[in-house]
């Protein structure tokens, strides 16, 4: 290991442990592998510039934008009420309902936090009333987040296809399939736990209510054919979509629900502009540690120590998937996948995979990481919306974050799990 990869590998965990700011930390350890490397420091802020100049980024401003928009307007509080009349029949009918809101609402924002805040601000209260413990019901919560950025649109799809080249279209649609079957697996554990508990099912609604229902958030469910039938009718990019859905979400929430007014829409605005400009920092930093790292082959020299480590494929995509597991559970998801993304994109092409598939697969271990702690981002959410300690939340999500991996697991070594529907569009 040279002085520049021992800058890279261990300066940025050191001052994360010291608590200097990520993007600062990304930044200090470039510079200080620059200097080592005696490489004119301009290189940096020229790749800085570089990295933010894809009109592909356009879309994260957008839909975190979209999200927030949709929560303040009332569209998540209308597509809950929607999917109670659907499933609250069923035992674990009630945590049903939050997993299938979040799908819904997920189809709109393509945001975990955003999901969480969403439908948790409205079932963890409702599920505790009818007999689920707070901290089940903001583990579910947690958990439905996560359907968030599987399926599309997906903000982790957006930066991974700017950062790897790979089709955003393409990406999205992979991740439809492993975002049903997680959605299926969480509505199984609510039946489960509500029969392992006794909680009694609710009356089934009639068909009047199902109307009334369908009425209040036709227009809300509206949204996803929009958006998704924009990108995949070929009418609109999917950052065209980002900005679609934020128009949307404007309109709907101020002039048909009339709950959006000027005197919420500039603190939602300012939130979603401070999201953004975080993000948009890292991504400018990440840029110059990725190409440090691509410029001393860093990547080929781990992926070689790595081969000879893994004996066989199957173990040596087990270890990645380890490895990125690990980091997520330690780093913010979008920071890992900027920073990582020069070091990922050859060990796909070397396993032979295809772009889409080990794309999804990098995504959902990322994903996966905001439901996970300590940095999970979704856990913070529900705790701010619950009042519990994370410790308390950790223990019933632990069987929630099983389904997860078996999720991953089935994207990493089934193909057609991701690439089925890929496939059939192409």
């Amino acid at each position: 290991m040279n002085a520049t990869m021992m800058v890279l590998a261990l300066g940025l965990p050191v001052m994360l442990l010291l608590r200097v700011p990520l993007a600062f930390a990304i930044g200090l350890a470039t510079i200080g592998a620059l200097w080592i490397a005696d490489i004119d420091m301009m290189i940096f802020a020229q790749r800085m510039v570089a990295g933010t100049q894809s009109f592909s980024l356009l879309a994260i401003p957008f839909f975190v934008l979209a999200g927030d928009l949709m929560t303040a307007g009332g569209i998540s509080r209308r597509l809950v009420g929607f999917a109670d009349v659907l499933v609250r029949q069923h035992k674990g009918g009630l945590g049903m309902v939050a997993v299938l809101a979040a799908a819904f609402f997920a189809a709109l924002s393509g945001s975990a936090p955003a999901t969480t805040a969403a439908i948790g601000s409205i079932m963890i209260p409702e599920m505790e009333k009818r007999g689920y413990s707070r901290p089940f019901a903001t583990a579910l919560a947690v958990a439905g987040g996560i359907i968030g950025p599987m399926l599309p649109p997906s903000i982790p799809m957006v930066v991974w296809g700017v950062m790897s080249e790979t089709s955003i279209s393409q990406l999205f649609l992979a991740g439809i399939v492993p975002g049903l079957l997680l959605a299926l697996g969480l509505m199984a554990l609510c039946w489960l736990h509500a029969r392992k508990h006794e909680i009694a099912p609710q009356p089934k609604a009639s068909r009047a209510e199902v109307w009334a229902a369908f009425n209040e958030a036709k227009w809300a469910l509206s949204g996803p054919l929009i958006v998704l039938g924009g990108i995949y009718g070929g009418i609109v990019t999917p950052t065209e979509a980002a900005v679609v859905a934020t128009v949307f979400a404007l309109i709907l929430g101020s002039t048909v629900y009339r709950e959006l007014t000027f005197k919420n829409i500039v603190p939602v605005t300012l939130g979603a502009l401070k999201t953004t400009t975080i993000v948009m920092f890292i991504i400018a930093l990440a840029n110059g540690f990725g190409w440090v790292m691509a410029f001393e082959r860093i990547p080929g020299q781990v992926t070689q120590s790595l081969e000879g480590f893994a004996g066989t494929p199957v173990l040596y995509i087990l270890m990645i998937n380890l490895l990125l597991l690990v980091i997520g559970c330690v780093m913010d998801n979008l920071a890992a996948m900027i920073i990582l993304a020069s070091f990922l994109v050859p060990i796909g092409q070397q396993l032979g995979m295809d772009p889409v598939q080990f794309g999804a697969m990098v995504a959902i271990n990322f994903t996966i990481g905001m439901a996970t702690p300590p940095f999970g981002y979704t856990i913070f959410v529900g705790a701010a919306i619950s009042g519990l300690r994370i410790g308390q939340i950790a223990r019933p999500l632990l069987p929630m974050l099983g389904l997860m991996i078996a999720v991953l697991l089935l994207v990493a070594f089934v193909p057609q799990v991701t690439l089925s529907i890929v496939q059939l569009l192409r």
